[in-house]
């Protein structure tokens, strides 16, 4: 909204009371109405810089509001592998064991005695 020239709303007034009849004239009385406007003036045309400054404002914190939430609510991400992979890519001397000599080796004891 563009602001309001200090004296466009006196002269609004003017013409307004005009076609209605009233005719205002230089005195007194018009110089406070004059000066009432003038104040009116300012009172807008501080709320609309207000306004503005208010609004940059809230979109800021609204945007951090957001940013905050997306960080809480984002799915997390799988932990961090080791780039080398498993012990046995790492060094080749070390091999992995075959699974049937792993379940061959199991020895079918309980507490000392034979199954």
């Amino acid at each position: 909204m563009k602001p309001i020239e200090q004296n466009e709303m006196y002269e609004h007034l003017s013409q307004f009371l005009r076609s209605r009849g009233i005719d205002m004239k230089e005195g007194s009385y018009s110089r406070r109405i004059q000066k009432g406007c003038s104040l009116l003036t300012d009172a807008v045309n501080l709320t609309q810089q207000g306004m503005k400054r208010a609004k940059t404002e809230i979109d800021k914190r609204l945007e951090q509001m957001r940013q905050v939430i997306h960080e809480k609510t984002a799915p997390k991400q799988p932990p961090m592998q080791s780039k080398a992979g498993p012990a046995s890519a790492r060094n080749p001397k070390i091999q992995a064991r075959p699974k049937q000599w792993a379940k061959s080796q199991k020895v079918g004891t309980r507490r000392g005695r034979k199954k």
